[in-house]
């Protein structure tokens, strides 16, 4: 439990760095293998869904723990932002999500990566509401690979839970 709040709190110094945490996300619903959190800043209420992978590879890189979110900001005018961390510094533009035929290119800055257009979150959304699985695969700043495979078991619901708690 200490490490999941460590890894949120962690999340939302880098994502919001001006904002004072005045309090710690709360989980507002758990489904299968994603979970939902809300939590409100100096800038208004913020909802996101998470999950963490199934599976990690190689098992031997060492690195911190990864995350795949999508988040809502209501007083930012932000929604559907698809952020991945991997538990280490990204090569730049290295990160690509893909479930079956549909592969989509990320950014990276540092340890987090993020689509470029709300097209492209609107389409990686789309598709994981009707996937199973999600693989990402990235070189970290050292030329190493990784693959994350995570589940999309419970994605709707957590996505419609954050979606519905920021609208």
């Amino acid at each position: 439990m200490i490490k999941k709040t460590l890894l949120i709190s962690i999340f939302f110094a880098l994502f919001f760095p001006s904002v004072i945490i005045s309090a710690e996300p709360k989980s507002v619903g758990k489904f299968k293998n994603w979970e939902t959190f809300i939590y409100n800043s100096g800038k208004g209420k913020i909802c996101f869904a998470q999950t963490i992978p199934l599976e990690r590879a190689p098992k031997n890189f060492k690195r911190d723990s990864s995350r795949l979110f999508v988040t809502f900001r209501k007083t930012e005018n932000i929604k559907n932002e698809i952020s991945i961390t991997g538990g280490y510094q990204y090569k730049t533009s290295s990160v690509t999500a893909k479930t079956g035929k549909n592969e989509f290119a990320f950014f990276s800055q540092g340890n987090f990566a993020w689509l470029l257009d709300g097209e492209e979150e609107y389409n990686l959304i789309k598709t994981m509401k009707k996937a199973s699985r999600l693989s990402v695969s990235a070189t970290a700043i050292n030329g190493s690979q990784t693959k994350d495979l995570y589940s999309m078991m419970g994605f709707t619901k957590a996505y419609n839970a954050a979606k519905k708690n920021c609208a």
